[in-house]
């Protein structure tokens, strides 16, 4: 069986300003995450947000930090809930997922099945991410 400790940065994103203050707000997306991690039983090493900000790019302070952290070695699973929390973009979900995989580490999304663990959970991260950027697109 497998011991290894696992170490989350657990990341919360809202679009816009409206949503970090009345919407599925930072703070409910961070008291879910921090009970799924209990349930996983994963150590806590920091919560990244980024509120007001669009997920179509990787340009996002919190999200840079906690890439740093995991190429740093000081977390080796990310834990957001739902994967458009952390892209809506194909070029960016294929970075993060090479860039989890070069530090031996997971993503693990709470509502939609998204992981890195699985070949079916990558399949799935990509669909989602395609139908995501889509959206984007669509509304730009």
């Amino acid at each position: 069986m497998d011991e290894k400790v696992r170490v989350a940065g657990i990341y919360a994103r809202v679009s816009t300003e409206d949503q970090a203050r009345e919407g599925f707000s930072m703070g409910e997306q961070e008291e879910r995450l921090i009970e799924y991690c209990k349930f996983k039983r994963y150590e806590v090493y920091k919560v990244y947000k980024d509120p007001g900000i669009s997920a179509k790019n990787d340009k996002r302070p919190a999200y840079q930090e906690m890439m740093q952290d995991m190429r740093d070695g000081k977390i080796n699973v990310i834990v957001a809930f739902k994967l458009d929390r952390l892209t809506r973009s194909v070029y960016d979900v294929e970075k993060l997922m090479k860039q989890v995989n070069d530090a031996e580490a997971e993503i693990d999304c709470m509502a939609d099945e998204s992981n890195t663990v699985t070949s079916n959970g990558r399949m799935v991260m990509r669909i989602i991410t395609s139908v995501s950027q889509n959206e984007i697109e669509k509304c730009s």
